[in-house]
């Protein structure tokens, strides 16, 4: 569907069972491309601290740089998957759309 002109129309694909992270982590492992305004975001919005931030960006490809957020922040709890489900939205939006 097609929202109006000029607004940034938000989608939501989470089911009661699984959170939309949870349940896509194999494709965003694999799909997310864009990881460096992602961690940007994610410690702006304290989800990673900076030594985190740090090992994160060190790491030489971007599946292992998602891989190892689910192994540690995003193992932190839901409210930790909404944010970075929302930073997806802003810069990986057809891959959420996608996955929709």
């Amino acid at each position: 569907t097609k929202g109006s002109p000029g607004k940034v129309q938000s989608i939501t694909c989470f089911s009661s069972e699984n959170h939309f992270v949870d349940k896509h982590r194999v494709e965003l492992i694999q799909r997310v491309s864009n990881v460096g305004p992602v961690l940007d975001e994610l410690l702006n919005k304290n989800v990673i601290q900076q030594e985190s931030y740090d090992r994160i960006r060190a790491l030489p490809t971007s599946q292992e740089k998602i891989r190892e957020l689910y192994n540690g922040p995003l193992k932190a709890g839901s409210s930790s998957k909404d944010v970075f489900y929302k930073v997806l939205q802003t810069h990986e939006r057809r891959l959420v759309n996608d996955l929709c």
